[in-house]
């Protein structure tokens, strides 16, 4: 595994966790930037679109990560630390990108909002999904070392974030607190109607495996009661052993497995391999990290309703 990729255990003890409990430290009064809007930096594009969406006229939000780049590789410049300083909010993903967390951890914003501290998270590896583990309705795992990051690909998780996410804006900005629970409640009915069309497209397949290149959708197959078989785990682009393409060669053909799944920020060279290798067809299943030229779709809501279609298509529905 590519060691820029590794999640630092020690960073990660050492970090206090955010979320809502530390908005107890903001300014009651609106902490608005020089044209009177919110200054909000996200460290990548599923907490810009929150941030966005979430804050609408009121926020000015500025990508630590920009469009094409992967940003589990990405240092953290002199440039956008000034931008750190001077904003009013954070809102990142702690454990998805350690420079980030580090950055993040080692400024005077006063809002640093960790959407991992926001809902619950788990432990992935190769091979996930089939039941999600319950947890009780207030029982959020703050304790997410190690944890698989990518919570933003099940759309309750995100969910839960939004809702985390607007009660941050709410409080860092009191005086448009209004706006922002309006603005959480439309977003968070869209992503509702997203959660459904997931159920009722994915509960009667012919099959319940998919393969992609690395681990980005557990908590979407455990939501769905799928099972993600990745060929090289939580890293992007690290390589398969050949015991492990062996094995996925073997399970293709026992669970009917029909396609390899890619994505758009990293080689589609291993997935094609094994596709060929297998017999098997090649499709793109976004994991959502940024937006391109080549996604399908212009936003989150769009963009997941064509993984949805790429899934409907390769687990084939009866």
């Amino acid at each position: 595994m590519n060691v820029r990729r590794l999640i630092p255990a020690a960073a990660l003890a050492s970090a206090t966790v955010l979320g809502l409990t530390a908005l107890t430290a903001c300014s009651t009064s609106s902490a608005a930037g020089k044209d009177g809007r919110l200054d909000v930096v996200a460290s990548f594009y599923p907490m810009q679109y929150l941030a966005e969406q979430i804050g609408g006229k009121h926020v000015s939000v500025t990508n630590l990560t920009e469009p094409g780049q992967e940003p589990h590789d990405l240092d953290v410049s002199a440039r956008q630390r000034g931008e750190l300083e001077e904003s009013d909010v954070a809102l990142y993903l702690k454990g998805l990108q350690p420079a980030v967390d580090d950055a993040i951890e080692q400024s005077d914003i006063k809002t640093k909002v960790d959407a991992a501290s926001l809902t619950s998270t788990e432990k992935h590896g190769n091979e996930v999904g089939g039941h999600a583990e319950e947890h009780d309705e207030h029982g959020h795992d703050h304790d997410h070392e190690g944890a698989d990051p990518h919570i933003w690909l099940d759309p309750v998780k995100y969910t839960e974030v939004a809702e985390g996410v607007g009660k941050a804006l709410e409080k860092a900005d009191p005086d448009n607190a209004a706006a922002y629970k309006k603005n959480t409640a439309h977003l968070v009915k869209r992503l509702g109607g997203l959660n459904t069309s997931f159920e009722d497209g994915l509960k009667d397949t012919k099959s319940k495996v998919f393969i992609t290149t690395h681990a980005a959708f557990g908590y979407l197959a455990e939501r769905y009661g799928l099972t993600e078989e990745a060929i090289s785990g939580l890293d992007p682009e690290g390589e398969p052993s050949a015991k492990r393409v062996r094995e996925l060669q073997k399970m293709a053909k026992a669970d009917g497995v029909t396609t390899v799944f890619y994505e758009t920020l990293v080689s589609d060279k291993t997935a094609k391999t094994l596709a060929k290798d297998t017999g098997l067809k090649t499709d793109v299943l976004d994991p959502l990290e940024g937006i391109t030229d080549d996604s399908k779709g212009t936003d989150y809501i769009q963009v997941m309703e064509s993984n949805l279609k790429a899934l409907q298509k390769a687990l084939g529905t009866k």
